[in-house]
């Protein structure tokens, strides 16, 4: 195993250990969904954000909030709602007296975002006005009132909420704001027996918070490491191979071609990369494989290519066009 320049192995081995007692801990307070679970911690890890859906109670607000007593991170909840102004989530400026001079002046009072983990419960029930006052947030890490650049805490992770049902009412969030978001997770159904167990836990004396397993400045240390991993140049033009097939211009992908109104943009290529790292490490690798970045492949994308017409007339799903795209494109060491 290779050790990234300016490293040194017990450090690398300390903080590893940190990811598995973060997923631990998680896991004693969620039952089942190991999979969200490490998609979660995945693009924590990798410094992005993360749009979440499924129906509702299948936990996803106990997840983010879970997430945020783990790693010991500061939390806010905003409930989306069409009254909700761009005002409520980044602040605004209040008139203050001084008693002693009598002098009036604005003071910026800050808002939820003014947090290091965000939960935007239910975006998509917000009108695009209040919904763009995320975008500086998410890709700036600041925020911008009356021309003062206000800097936000590291780290920053916004989880959004989605629910795919119940679409009555709602803004569907537009391309350059799902841009935004490093990965789509969907939380499925609990097993039987996941879901006994939940409604076991959750009718008697109530859920214990979530123990914490790591504090800020080894996460902040995790996410250098993360830049850090290797991955090499065959793998690397693997990554920008899958997501140049999926623009029906450029593809020789049959699926695409025939289903997909629009591709996905290079930022797609970033984010398929960082979370491919991302998930070498949470795998305690520092090398990124082939394996990782299949993996990756479908939070990444899912939101970031449209279907045309045809594929919602014909009820083609876009996963079904991603495995088809991940068959067919190869790496060059294949």
């Amino acid at each position: 195993m290779t050790v990234p320049v300016a490293w040194e192995e017990k450090d690398i081995a300390d903080l590893t250990a940190k990811i598995g007692a973060l997923k631990a801990s998680m896991s004693s307070v969620i039952v089942g969904q190991d999979n969200v679970i490490e998609s979660l911690i995945i693009c924590l890890l990798a410094g992005g954000h993360a749009l979440v859906e499924g129906v509702p109670g299948l936990g996803k607000t106990l997840l983010v909030k879970s997430l945020a007593q783990a790693t010991d991170l500061k939390f806010q909840r905003v409930q989306f709602t069409p009254d909700l102004m761009p005002s409520d989530i980044i602040g605004t400026e209040i008139l203050e007296e001084n008693q002693a001079t009598r002098q009036r002046i604005f003071r910026f009072q800050p808002g939820p975002v003014f947090t290091q983990v965000l939960l935007a419960d239910e975006i998509n029930r917000a009108p695009p006005k209040t919904q763009s006052a995320l975008l500086e947030a998410m890709q700036e890490r600041a925020v911008t009132f009356a021309g003062v650049t206000h800097t936000l805490q590291k780290p920053f992770f916004v989880l959004a909420t989605q629910n795919p049902i119940e679409q009555a009412g709602t803004y569907p969030l537009p391309e350059a704001q799902l841009d935004r978001f490093l990965l789509r997770i969907d939380v499925g159904y609990p097993t039987e027996e996941e879901e006994m167990t939940m409604v076991s836990r959750t009718t008697h004396a109530g859920l214990p918070d979530a123990p914490q397993a790591m504090d800020v400045d080894s996460l902040l240390r995790l996410q250098t490491l993360v830049r850090d991993i290797d991955i090499g140049e065959h793998l690397l033009r693997y990554a920008t191979r899958l997501v140049r097939a999926t623009r029906p211009q450029e593809t020789h992908v049959a699926a695409v071609g025939k289903h997909v109104g629009w591709g996905a943009g290079p930022r797609a290529g970033q984010a398929l990369v960082l979370a491919a790292k991302a998930r070498a490490l949470m795998h305690n690798r520092l090398a990124v494989t082939r394996d990782d970045i299949g993996a990756m492949l479908l939070p990444v994308l899912a939101h970031r290519v449209l279907r045309n017409f045809e594929a919602e007339a014909d009820g083609v799903a876009i996963a079904d066009i991603l495995l088809a795209l991940r068959a067919e494109i190869r790496a060059d060491k294949d």
